[in-house]
């Protein structure tokens, strides 16, 4: 396999970087007022919001890390470059954010049992200030349609602030004119239960691109009748495997079918335009075989349905490319 020709497509986003690092001052420089707030008023819900924060501001220091490890370039140990770290980092927050959620719900069952004095006047002050630093911190974080998975962890730790400084507001008025503290602890376990969805989801997003899973997006058994339809030189396509780097960068693998060994240039060609043009998947290994036979054995029902235009002689060769390189074998044996 001849893996001449491969261009890295995914160069680091410093604009993501720079927002994570804007977003971490914002979060540290509001994260002390919350802690001091809380512990001071006894507020559980501030102290939620505040434990919030400081989980925030590790979690974005997390998912700065995470940037400039992912820029490091592929080397002999990880031939796909550091890329997903940014994936692990997301996971890991996700881990994190749910443990945070567990001890609040722990705390606010501890605090239905004994109830607890809390100052409303300095919970709500408090509160107010960490909801604008909350509020600023999404601004710079957030972006319509964002899919670097990094960013989206660390926009879930925010938002989760975001909610805890909301509830720490209405928990302090309705204390300060009713004196009903029962509403902390509720509208504390109402924030987790809403933030532990979220991080659910990117939990099970993240390990599933972890265990090399398939984009959701795209169905390969269209895919490979799309390529046999658009290619004339193109008789079958079968074994198509697609997995994630990160969600943005797919990569793929197919056994691709072609009549004769003439064909096979054109047919790698045309099956990397059609990629890129259809799916933007520019990481692609292609294999070309003469004939409707896979010298590999394979059973062309797994992992994808076989699509085939039409049955021809049972010559044996194959054709294997990264990138945009090209490196097959003739019954000759020999490569261009």
């Amino acid at each position: 396999m001849s893996n001449c020709g491969h261009h890295d497509h995914h160069t680091p986003n410093d604009k993501v970087t720079g927002r994570l690092l804007a977003a971490l001052a914002v979060i540290a420089t509001f994260m002390v007022v919350e802690i001091v707030g809380g512990i001071i008023s006894g507020s559980l819900a501030l102290l939620a919001d505040a434990a919030h924060m400081l989980t925030d501001a590790l979690a974005l220091a997390l998912a700065v890390a995470a940037q400039f490890f992912a820029a490091r370039p592929a080397d002999s140990r990880l031939h796909f470059g550091y890329r997903r770290a940014q994936v692990l980092a997301a996971f890991v927050n996700g881990l994190l954010l749910g443990v945070l959620l567990l001890w609040i719900i722990y705390e606010a069952i501890s605090r239905f049992i004994e109830p607890v004095e809390v100052a409303s006047g300095l919970m709500l002050w408090v509160a107010i200030a960490g909801l604008a630093a909350n509020a600023v911190a999404f601004l710079i974080l957030h972006r319509p349609d964002e899919k670097n998975v990094n960013m989206r962890g660390a926009i879930l730790h925010v938002l989760g602030d975001m909610l805890g400084s909301v509830a720490a507001i209405i928990a302090a008025i309705v204390i300060g004119l009713t004196g009903w503290m029962a509403i902390d602890p509720i509208l504390s376990i109402a924030v987790a239960v809403l933030i532990g969805i979220s991080a659910f989801r990117l939990v099970k997003e993240t390990g599933f691109i972890l265990l090399e899973g398939a984009p959701t997006n795209i169905d390969v058994n269209e895919l490979g009748r799309g390529l046999v339809d658009t290619s004339p030189e193109i008789i079958g396509v079968h074994h198509v495997q697609i997995s994630q780097i990160t969600p943005e960068q797919p990569r793929l693998t197919m056994h691709v079918c072609v009549a004769n060994a003439e064909k096979a240039p054109s047919a790698l060609a045309s099956a990397k335009s059609y990629l890129e043009r259809n799916y933007n998947i520019h990481d692609s290994t292609i294999q070309i075989e003469i004939g409707p036979n896979c010298p590999d054995g394979l059973e062309k029902a797994e992992p994808s349905k076989p699509v085939e235009k039409h049955e021809k002689s049972p010559e044996k060769a194959s054709d294997q490319s990264s990138g945009s390189a090209a490196a097959f074998a003739t019954p000759n044996n020999f490569q261009l």
